[in-house]
């Protein structure tokens, strides 16, 4: 089970206003090139939004639906990338002071991703989600700076 954790140094409510952007994952997600809305509003429940994965000179293209919504604490996500398989990823989201105090755990489903996942997985993914919660937080501070 792969838990990773981020102080990002903002208010939940700028951290929600990037992740109930569709087309900002791509940003954010290691791995993805880009990503849009595909169905419903995003982030509702059954809302989806289809990503673009570059595995070397090939593109994988992938789908994220929203299983679970509860604004202002928790998101929870179900990837599917094809051959690559399922996973959920939940965010927990808690106020810390000024700041918000983000926890990121991904559980591969099924495919691949179940059928490989061990010791080894979890540390690559560990290694990724470092990157990608780094990455998110300066997209987070960024739309602070717009938001001014």
């Amino acid at each position: 089970m792969a838990i990773r954790h981020q102080l990002i140094h903002q208010p939940p409510s700028v951290l929600w206003s990037v992740l109930e952007q569709p087309e900002q994952y791509g940003k954010w997600v290691v791995g993805t090139h880009d990503s849009r809305l595909l169905a419903g509003q995003w982030p509702e429940v059954g809302s989806a939004i289809e990503y673009t994965l570059r595995l070397g000179p090939k593109d994988v293209r992938g789908r994220t639906t929203v299983r679970r919504l509860e604004r202002p604490r928790a998101l929870e996500l179900e990837v599917d990338s094809g051959f690559l398989g399922t996973a959920r990823i939940a965010f927990d989201i808690r106020s810390w002071g000024e700041e918000t105090l983000l926890l990121i755990d991904e559980h591969p489903l099924q495919g691949l991703g179940g059928a490989l996942h061990n010791v080894a997985l979890e540390a690559v993914l560990q290694i990724r989600h470092r990157a990608m919660l780094g990455r998110l937080a300066a997209v987070v501070d960024t739309e602070a700076d717009i938001r001014g």
